[in-house]
């Protein structure tokens, strides 16, 4: 079990929901990262007593170091503020829950540091997975999934070898617009569009439900977290989010795993593994979950999941120009300067655009990224 944690992104919803779980078990917080919430931060700097803070923004950490100048705590700030933070000597796990592709560099920097990795930032396999997995492998470190599907996968593995299974199922809510047609997602609004129906999760993955978009993600990362093809992925919509995912052996048996839709839950299990912890969260009652049921994700009206498959096979940069694309699409819908529909027909143009990169390095990657997203802001301002 976890002794000691770095948090990088504490003030999201994932760092919050990993500081409850830290508080529940009594595991030691020894840094945490966050970019620009500094109200939030400096609360939970008070609770945990962390030795080293780190702000994304440079102006805004002076602003927390001189509010903790009572504290025994070092503030930096910036990409290199975040590596530390990943690296310090007295933590055994680092968690990282930062949006996007901010999170690969100071990830990598935690793997060369031989920090256990509590992966809840999709986009860092998304973007290098070949590259992630084969330096943690090196490092002899366990990258230990957090997303509640992947955390599903992880479990109904535990026992059984790799080779005998035949495909594992990704589950799916189908977010808040499942069922409408292309036509009818074409004025659906941002309110709209952030009311998730199972899970609390922070605007931009809940867009990215949404959109279906979430789940194509979680395709490339189960690729790499698993070491499977994609003909062995396949993804089902789950509007109850009981299933959380379920792996199919080659004898025809399937094992699920099931829960209460509550991420503290993979959280935990990331952080106390091989053990397991009592805790007070919410429990599944299977007489009150009703009628399970499975649907065939619609592609046509929800292109992102289609776009990401793509993605995958083609493979090089292609994965790392998808997510980047997406990311900048996503945020100008949250802004409200493009619509809903726009999302994937901006992913698609970019993806048409690139000459992909083979063999790609971390540098490589990062170019691809800035790329895509410049192509993207030249679209629509």
């Amino acid at each position: 079990m976890t002794k000691s944690i770095s948090i990088l992104g504490s003030t999201g919803s994932i760092g919050v929901q990993t500081l409850d779980v830290a508080r529940n078990l009594g595991i030691r917080v020894a840094g945490l990262a966050a970019n620009t919430s500094i109200d939030k931060l400096e609360s939970q700097v008070r609770e945990f007593l962390p030795e080293v803070v780190a702000v994304g923004n440079e102006e805004l950490a002076k602003v927390l170091a001189e509010r903790l100048k009572d504290l025994d705590v070092e503030v930096i700030s910036g990409m290199e503020g975040f590596k530390r933070v990943a690296s310090l000597e007295t933590v055994d796990t680092v968690v990282t829950s930062v949006v996007g592709i901010a999170g690969l560099i100071p990830t990598m920097e935690a793997i060369k540091n031989k920090k256990n990795i509590a992966l809840a930032n999709k986009e860092t396999l998304v973007t290098a997975g070949e590259i992630v997995m084969g330096e943690a492998l090196k490092a002899g470190i366990a990258i230990l999934p957090v997303d509640s599907e992947h955390s599903a996968i992880f479990q109904s593995l535990m026992g059984n070898n790799i080779k005998d299974v035949a495909r594992i199922i990704l589950t799916a809510s189908g977010g808040p617009f499942r069922g409408k047609s292309s036509k009818e997602l074409e004025n659906v609004t941002l309110a709209e569009a952030l009311k998730h129906p199972n899970w609390n999760m922070g605007s931009k993955i809940t867009i990215d439900s949404a959109t279906l978009m979430n789940k194509g993600l979680e395709v490339i990362e189960a690729k790499w977290l698993f070491g499977l093809d994609l003909d062995k992925i396949k993804v089902v919509v789950h509007p109850q989010s009981i299933i959380h995912s379920m792996v199919e052996y080659i004898d025809g048996s399937v094992i699920a795993q099931l829960g209460s839709p509550d991420m503290r839950l993979p959280i935990q299990f990331a952080l106390t593994y091989p053990e397991r912890k009592h805790n007070n969260f919410s429990k599944l009652d299977l007489l009150k979950c009703g009628c399970l049921t499975f649907e065939e994700p619609d592609m046509k009206s929800f292109p992102c999941l289609k776009l990401a498959f793509e993605a995958l096979r083609i493979g090089s940069t292609m994965p790392a120009v998808m997510n980047a694309a997406n990311e900048e699409a996503v945020g100008l819908f949250l802004k409200e300067k493009i619509k809903f529909v726009d999302i994937p027909n901006a992913i698609e143009k970019v993806m048409s655009k690139h000459a992909i990169v083979n063999n790609p390095t971390i540098e490589d990657i990062l170019e691809v990224d800035l790329w895509a997203r410049q192509i993207i802001n030249k679209m629509y301002i």
